[in-house]
């Protein structure tokens, strides 16, 4: 019993030195536990035992060299019985031939663990530990210990291993990210209202127009020689101000010169930025001050030119589509917030049926024979439509470029780049009555 003690605490320190080394080089440790499980398990019960305390890399190659000598006595002894006897088991002659194998296997192992040490030694000089020393000196195990030990199966103490894994504080840091092409811009507005306007373009900053204010037609048949009926026509001057819509954006001469991608980018999202704003004037511009009058703002209030019961959503649109074909200016189109569009949509007759859209249809948006335009830069339950290309016109003074500077305040000096978007334009709204606006749900 004494003997196999010992030899099982030789061997445990046999691997314990494997481990050393093991854990030193990254070979695989839990392969040569797989590889001699029962030698494991000795380890084991001895650690618990208290039996395996310091690990001393000399006095393990020396008991290394003992166990091989002892091994080797033994099977040269059992070999020599069995002669005398005139015959060995086979079991006994396998059980000998599996230690002597095992035993070489060990000594090829260590030699090898312990030369890849040598050379690594010098790569820095933590203390790297074997698994039976994190083992015995974890704090777990010493209150186990303490406490009496394990007295029964139900009383063994669990250790486990640190592995290595992606945390920053372990190889995470070595994990590089795989970064994609390009930046992953932010969607952009589908631009409207300008489609619908006659273009135009100017050389002055102001553009002035007639506008008829009234006429008194007077026409009618006369009799020879009588005094023809005088009609009258008034006018007004109308001024539409050519406004400036810009905006700029600083980036260090640095990153534009490392990001080549990211200097096209911003000249995008300016210009971008330069259509959300002229959007905005062309439809909902204030005419005060440096604003464009917008359509919207100009245009005729809806009043009902019939009478209708119970009218709906799309009887209201037809109405007011009246109401500009009886001031001599047909419509030409219906600007609707997307979510009006969408419910108008969605109607449904006592069928299920749909009543105006065919959900595999591809055909463009439309009402009452003229084009629905869609867009957010219109308000929720408004609705305006109007004789687009009669009624108004858009005039560009200075169309929409992106120009780079270095000199501006104090760049030059800071290698900034001040990067500025600009646009110049103005809009004359013709006639406000051929505009109709209002609200879309039924009062």
């Amino acid at each position: 019993m004494k003997t196999s003690r010992t030899l099982l605490a030789l061997a445990a320190c046999a691997l314990a030195a494997v481990s050393i080394g093991a854990q030193a080089v990254g070979l695989d440790v839990a392969g040569i536990v797989a590889a001699y499980p029962d030698v494991f398990a000795a380890i084991g019960m001895l650690a618990l035992a208290g039996e395996i305390k310091d690990v001393d890399p000399e006095a393990i190659t020396r008991e290394l060299k003992r166990i091989g000598d002892e091994v080797k006595s033994a099977g040269e002894l059992a070999l020599k019985e069995a002669k005398n006897a005139g015959a060995l088991s086979a079991e006994t002659k396998g059980k000998v031939d599996e230690l002597l194998v095992k035993q070489g296997e060990l000594q090829a192992r260590l030699q090898e663990v312990e030369q890849k040490a040598d050379r690594r030694g010098t790569q820095g000089d933590a203390e790297i530990k074997s698994i039976g020393a994190q083992f015995i000196e974890s704090e777990g195990y010493k209150s186990w210990h303490s406490g009496g030990g394990m007295k029964t199966s139900r009383d063994a103490y669990a250790f486990s291993v640190k592995a290595i894994t992606s945390d920053a504080a372990s190889a995470g840091d070595g994990v590089a990210p795989n970064l994609l092409p390009g930046v992953q811009a932010s969607p952009m507005r589908r631009m409207t209202v300008r489609q619908l306007l006659t273009p135009g373009r100017t050389e002055s900053n102001v553009i002035q127009y007639l506008q008829e204010t009234g006429f008194t037609n007077a026409a009618a048949t006369v009799a020879e020689n009588v005094r023809k009926p005088e009609s009258a026509i008034t006018y007004d001057l109308k001024n539409a101000n050519v406004v400036t819509i810009a905006h700029f954006i600083k980036a260090t001469k640095q990153i534009l010169d490392d990001f080549a991608q990211l200097q096209s980018q911003i000249d995008g999202r300016l210009r971008y930025g330069l259509e959300l704003a002229e959007e905005a004037q062309l439809l909902n511009g204030s005419g005060v001050g440096n604003n464009i009058l917008g359509i919207r703002t100009g245009a005729t209030a809806y009043v009902a030119p019939i009478v209708v019961a119970g009218a709906t959503r799309i009887d209201i649109l037809r109405l007011a589509l009246l109401q500009a074909e009886l001031a001599e200016y047909p419509s030409t189109g219906i600007v609707l917030h997307p979510s009006d569009w969408a419910a108008i949509e969605l109607l449904k007759d006592t069928t299920g049926a749909y009543i105006f859209a065919n959900p595999q249809s591809l055909a463009q948006p439309g009402l009452w024979g003229r084009p629905v335009v869609t867009t957010p830069a219109m308000t929720a339950d408004e609705f305006l439509v109007g004789a687009f290309q009669l009624g108004a016109q858009v005039f560009d003074r200075e169309q929409a470029n992106v120009v780079v500077a270095t000199q501006n305040e104090d760049d030059f000096v800071k290698n900034m780049i001040t990067i500025r978007g600009e646009e110049r334009l103005a809009m004359a709204l013709y006639r406000p009555e051929a505009f109709v606006k209002g609200d879309l749900t039924p009062p």
